[in-house]
């Protein structure tokens, strides 16, 4: 990969089945049978759509549905069980070129997407890549656009939105890896900034690599944010965002890109090497020391994980998915029309 290449993401069967059995990722044959019956989709799904490479994932209860953003088109789409898709976030505003991360505002009916423009869709401009960056919010049945809150804030000269999280009262928080920074942004869609993470992340320099990327927002109050060049996992008190802080580890997952908490308690993170050579195809799991996530160990590793560039991770009620949306294509001018999800 050139270095235009990574600073433009930047920001951004049976031999599968016993590979994850051995690193202890594997439900157990009672809860695997139970999970197949029940789960609308099958454990692969290969996806297809006209040149979606969709980045991002989340589930949809009503629906009992997965969602995903799309990298080339910024739209939101609704996965069905034969990899088909039906559009329900169609025709988007022009600033919106690339939508990434996108989470569900059930309590109010909406439907939270992360948009930027790093010249990989359709409508990417050079006056919009690495300009154009925001909060779009729509409305869940229907996918109508309620309205966008631009979050190109502060000095930085690039910015890119990226994973979003949502609280039950309907705050929502957004990191951007191009300024390294995470956003909040109230119902009414005032933004701010809550936190640079740049500070944590010394080792992390504007263009050569992907700032924050991953994001969730933790029951007990903080949030929980991947910084995928140095590998860090960062801890932000929502009440106190001045004491974030970086999470030790038995090592840095660099090439880390999204996070996702399990019931039991232990987050689930994919990482892969496309904007950084060091990083690799994995899924990890980790194990907090405590509940308040000062430390954590890694308990189970897929390395090389099947599918390539996995850049999501996804807790249904139905298991764990990862999604590969070969967003790798892009960067070279090229599309597909497939994506793959694999339940872990």
């Amino acid at each position: 990969m050139t270095d235009t290449e990574i600073s433009r993401r930047g920001v951004l069967g049976a031999a599968v089945v016993a590979a994850a059995a051995t690193a202890g990722l594997a439900p157990s044959a009672e809860a695997a049978t139970a999970t197949a019956s029940s789960c609308p989709y099958p454990g692969v799904i290969t996806g297809h759509a006209d040149s979606l490479h969709p980045e991002g994932m989340t589930w949809d209860p009503r629906r009992k549905a997965i969602l995903l953003s799309s990298t080339r088109h910024g739209t939101a789409s609704i996965l069905h069980s034969d990899g088909s898709v039906t559009t329900l976030v169609g025709d988007p505003d022009p600033k919106i070129v690339s939508t990434v991360g996108i989470a569900i505002d059930l309590h109010r009916n909406r439907l939270l997407l992360g948009y930027h423009d790093l010249g990989l869709g359709t409508r990417s401009t050079p006056e919009t890549y690495l300009k154009e960056s925001g909060l779009g919010v729509f409305d869940l049945n229907t996918g109508r656009q309620l309205f966008l809150v631009d979050l190109s804030i502060g000095d930085e000269p690039m910015h890119a939105a990226d994973r979003v999280a949502i609280d039950k009262d309907g705050t929502a928080y957004v990191s951007d890896p191009a300024a390294n920074k995470i956003y909040k942004v109230t119902t009414d869609g005032h933004a701010s900034v809550l936190a640079d993470t740049s500070v944590i992340s010394p080792g992390w320099q504007l263009g050569t690599g992907a700032g924050v990327i991953g994001l969730l927002l933790h029951p007990a109050g903080f949030l929980l944010t991947l910084q995928y060049s140095t590998g860090q996992l960062v801890r932000i008190p929502l009440k106190a965002p001045h004491q974030a802080h970086a999470v030790t580890l038995d090592r840095p997952i660099v090439g880390g890109d999204s996070i996702a908490l399990r019931p039991d308690g232990t987050l689930l993170v994919v990482s892969n090497d496309l904007a950084n050579p060091e990083g690799v195809d994995a899924v990890i799991v980790l194990r907090p020391t405590d509940r308040h996530w000062d430390a954590a160990h890694e308990i189970q590793r897929v390395q090389p994980w099947p599918e390539r560039l996995p850049t999501d991770v996804l807790v249904t009620p139905h298991g764990d998915y990862t999604l590969s949306g070969r967003p790798d294509l892009l960067f070279k001018g090229e599309t597909t029309d497939e994506f793959v999800l694999h339940r872990i």
